[in-house]
């Protein structure tokens, strides 16, 4: 039996998920938490945040995301590909830095606007 807390809502459930049957998931108060604590033994998955460097806007650096959750054994692949990596400005919100980073199907999308210096 493994034991979680459930991050979808401040509720903060306690999960219990019993991996010898099917990863069936009590404690839950709604059927996000269930989800939750099977996908977090199936398979996790977390958005990968970060920044990089942008040449020419009023700011060094820009933020980052990933458009969606990534499995969770490729986080490093994901961001060894903003390894040296640098853009140039003007960075619009939600524009894409890296696209298919580390061959998930994920890109990295910028998480603020950045003008030019």
């Amino acid at each position: 039996m493994k034991e979680l807390v459930c991050i979808c809502c401040p509720r903060g459930c306690r999960l219990h998920v019993d991996e010898t049957a099917d990863y069936a998931v009590t404690g839950n108060s709604c059927p996000r938490g269930a989800a939750y604590g099977h996908d977090e033994c199936v398979a996790p998955t977390r958005v990968v945040t970060s920044t990089v460097a942008v040449a020419g806007g009023v700011y060094p650096r820009c933020p980052v995301k990933t458009a969606a959750p990534v499995p969770k054994e490729k986080i490093f692949a994901v961001m060894a590909a903003l390894d040296g990596l640098e853009i140039s400005a003007p960075v619009a919100l939600g524009q894409v830095i890296v696209p298919n980073v580390a061959d998930t199907g994920i890109s990295f999308i910028a998480t603020r606007s950045l003008s030019r210096d």
